[in-house]
């Protein structure tokens, strides 16, 4: 079983920045897929930005440019560093964690981009 923990949201005017981060638990982090979706109300879940064992990533369209992944596998933590928000950013962001045993969710952290 892997624990996976968000956090770092939270509320935020138009143009700002905020660093979310996914904690996952174990011994096999550095083999880990780690993905961050969101899902505002109303909306279907969405792939916002992945990162595989070997820093390949991949982005959005939506957030190309503005958001960028990366992962600490000495601290078992993804990050997710998001700038020049906007409104439509506004969603609970979750991180899965997919290795070869599993696939493990997060609770999420809620992001709100609002004046």
């Amino acid at each position: 079983q892997v624990e996976v923990v968000e956090s770092g949201g939270g509320l935020v005017q138009p143009g700002g920045s905020l660093r979310l981060s996914c904690t996952a638990s174990g011994s096999l982090f550095n083999t880990y897929y780690m993905t961050w979706y969101r899902q505002a109300p109303g909306k279907r879940r969405e792939l916002v930005a992945s990162i595989t064992h070997s820093n390949g990533t991949n982005y959005a369209d939506s957030v190309k440019g503005r958001f960028t992944i990366m992962r600490d596998n000495t601290k078992n933590t993804v990050f997710l560093q998001m700038t020049s928000l906007r409104p439509e950013d506004t969603a609970t962001y979750y991180c899965l964690a997919e290795y070869r045993l599993g696939n493990y969710w997060g609770h999420g952290t809620q992001v709100t981009v609002s004046s």
